[in-house]
């Protein structure tokens, strides 16, 4: 299951995501958006699931709830 993860810190990187989400079962694939021009992380990424039922939990869990300093 690919999740759209939005309203991210600009600090945030990809190994960040890997560990947060995890908690909630395997995570095959973080892709983190960047600026084409600056590398910067644009505050938005897509985290794929290992089932459709660990990224329901991860949505569950996480939805609404403030990750480095933003919800």
């Amino acid at each position: 299951m690919k999740l759209y993860v939005g309203n991210l810190s600009f600090d945030t990187i990809e190994n960040d995501l890997q560990d947060l989400f995890e908690q909630f079962g395997q995570v095959t694939d973080v892709g983190l958006i960047t600026d084409r021009a600056t590398g910067r992380s644009r505050g938005f990424a897509f985290v794929t699931m290992g089932s459709a039922e660990e990224g329901q939990a991860a949505i569950d869990a996480l939805e609404g709830k403030e990750f480095q300093g933003r919800k």
